[in-house]
């Protein structure tokens, strides 16, 4: 591939716009429609985010939207707060903003406006983007545009007092049916998706390769530890119906934002809660402590009776009820 090509031609006239989406919802939908047209995504990582933010250029950023003197007063006294450490230790701090913090994503969230946002805007509208916090995609036509593309937005942010994680910090090519070439990377996580190729159906049935978004790797382990958390299989004090109040408001908020892209994967990961709620059936009914598979069973004819006990059963998913 050309590498250094003139400059003037890695930007395309025409321009998709930024838009910002109103949730991550919107964001990854976002994300999803542009990877189908552009080949190439540059997955951003900025090392120590919140600890690296300049208070200078925060302040600068306040006062573009508040001229009320008390505003920027306690903005300031906020950032500048001693850090009083476990041991008692009181550290001075001279950036950053604590993580956490009430306040702390606002101002992030409006450093990070003004120092990506209106700058790539400003100097390479035709390169589109999604931001939410300070988690970052940009998408571009060619490897050569985002070669180019990283090393300007590695220099701005060099500028302003930050850092790009040397090895996180990614160029990604969108491989699928259609594009076949190969390169070192062809997947990148946004917003606790995981975007590569993967098999789907079109509405006709036919099947074909796209650069899909599905549920993360990381997010699905996160799922599955909270679900060992609950240790349902100790709860033999309870009955069915209070593990379904206790599970169906985590699952139901899991399925709403982990099953709106590639439902299929998300039902996959929430299996765990068959599979819990089979081991609490197995202990706690004495009839049953010799087969877990007779518990499965029993499960099984109880979804028969009521599907939609369990959220997880409302999806079709539930345990075989066997003879």
């Amino acid at each position: 591939m050309v590498l250094e090509p003139r400059v003037d031609a890695l930007f395309h006239p025409d321009s998709y716009g930024y838009r910002p989406g109103k949730s991550a919802h919107d964001a990854v939908g976002m994300a999803r429609q542009r990877c189908f047209v552009n080949d190439w995504v540059i997955d951003l990582d900025i090392k120590g985010f919140f600890d690296a933010i300049p208070h200078d250029l925060v302040e600068r950023a306040v006062a573009r939207h508040t001229e009320l003197p008390w505003v920027r007063l306690y903005v300031a006294r906020w950032l500048r707060a001693p850090l009083k450490r476990p041991e008692g230790t009181v550290e001075p701090r001279t950036k950053g903003t604590p993580q956490g913090g009430v306040i702390s994503p606002l101002l992030a969230n409006l450093f990070l406006h003004y120092v990506f946002d209106v700058w790539l805007q400003r100097h390479y509208p035709g390169v589109l983007f999604e931001r939410y916090a300070d988690d970052v995609i940009v998408h571009c036509r060619s490897e050569a545009q985002a070669r180019f593309v990283l090393a300007r937005i590695r220099d701005r942010f060099t500028q302003c007092g930050l850092e790009l994680h040397p090895t996180k910090t990614r160029i990604v090519y969108c491989k699928d049916g259609h594009r076949l070439g190969e390169y070192e990377h062809i997947t990148f996580d946004f917003l606790g998706y995981t975007f590569q190729p993967r098999g789907a159906k079109t509405r006709q049935g036919k099947s074909f390769v796209g650069f899909l978004p599905a549920i993360s790797a990381k997010a699905a382990k996160a799922i599955r530890e909270t679900i060992r958390d609950w240790r349902m299989s100790s709860k033999t004090h309870l009955q069915l119906g209070d593990l379904a109040r206790l599970t169906n408001p985590a699952v139901r908020g899991w399925m709403n934002y982990y099953g709106r892209f590639y439902r299929s994967e998300c039902v996959r990961v929430l299996r765990h809660l068959n599979e819990a709620l089979v081991l609490w059936v197995h202990r706690k009914y004495k009839r049953l402590h010799r087969s877990k598979r007779a518990s499965a069973h029993w499960l099984g004819r109880i979804a028969q009776r009521d599907s939609v006990l369990f959220v997880l059963w409302q999806l079709g998913e539930a345990p075989a009820a066997g003879e």
